[in-house]
This record gives C-alpha cells, structure tokens and sequence, in this order.
C-alpha cells in the first residue's frame, strides 16, 4: 500500500518516491483534453446527424405534400372533364332540339307568309265587298210599337 506525504508518495518499504512529474501531469491533462475535444466532436457530429435527418423530413414531408397537392389536382381536373363531358352530352342534345324548334319555327313562319301573300287579294275583295255593299233591312226582333 502506498501513502501520500506532501509532494510524493510513500512506498510500503518506507522509501519516498517522488511524484508525478509535471510533463506527466500535462500529458494526463492533455490526453484528458483531447479526450473532451473528442467528445465534442462526437457530440457536435451526432447534432450535425440529428439536424440533417430533421432536414430530411422536413423535405419528405414537403415532397409528400406536393405530391398530395398534384394528385388532388389531377383528381379534381378528370372530375371537371367528366363533367364537362356530360354537360356537353345533354346540352348538346338540347341544343339539337333548340335547333329543331329553331327550324320548325322557321318553317311555319315561311308558311304563314306564303299563306298570306296567296290569300291576300281574296281577303282584301271580301272585306271591302262587306263594308262597301250594304244592304239596309229591319232587324228580326225590332218590334214596332203600336
């Protein structure tokens, strides 16, 4: 067993050996500090690692978003397509029947003024025939007061 007295150390035997000296003190002391510098380092390089997986997952959520996003907008696009589709199939053929009633209209029209322009003079004789050529007689039911 060994006993510290003062500056050294002293053997069972009794002898006094002197202690460390200080080029082995700063030695232990340097190795201790390369050892925290060490640390340090480990510990920066784990916070360099943790940040960079945060980066990471910041991206793959971005990246999970915008592909959310673009799968939304494709969805919403084939949904406004087919509704397109179907809006244009009944309102075209809508449109087709606002083309018939367009037409038959037409025709009737062209009808009714050929009709007219036929049947004009006819009309025109016989209402002049009734306004010009009256013929004044008693009426049935005038009765003469006696």
């Amino acid at each position: 067993m060994c006993v510290c007295v003062g500056g050294g150390v002293e053997e069972p035997s009794g002898t006094l050996v002197a202690s460390k000296t200080s080029s082995a003190i700063t030695t232990e002391m340097a190795s201790q500090s390369q050892g925290i510098q060490q640390l340090l380092q480990a510990e920066k390089r784990a916070a360099e690692k943790v940040a960079d997986a945060r980066k990471r997952k910041a991206r793959r959520l971005k990246q999970a978003k915008e592909e959310a996003q673009m799968e939304v907008e494709q969805y919403r696009r084939e949904r406004e397509q087919e509704f397109q589709s179907k809006q244009q199939a009944a309102m075209g053929s809508q449109g087709n029947l606002s083309a018939e009633v367009e037409q038959a209209t037409r025709r009737q029209v062209q009808g009714m003024q050929s009709s007219q322009q036929r049947n004009q003079e006819r009309v025109l004789a016989q209402l002049l025939g009734m306004v010009c050529d009256v013929r004044p007689q008693v009426h049935p039911n005038y009765r003469i007061a006696v």
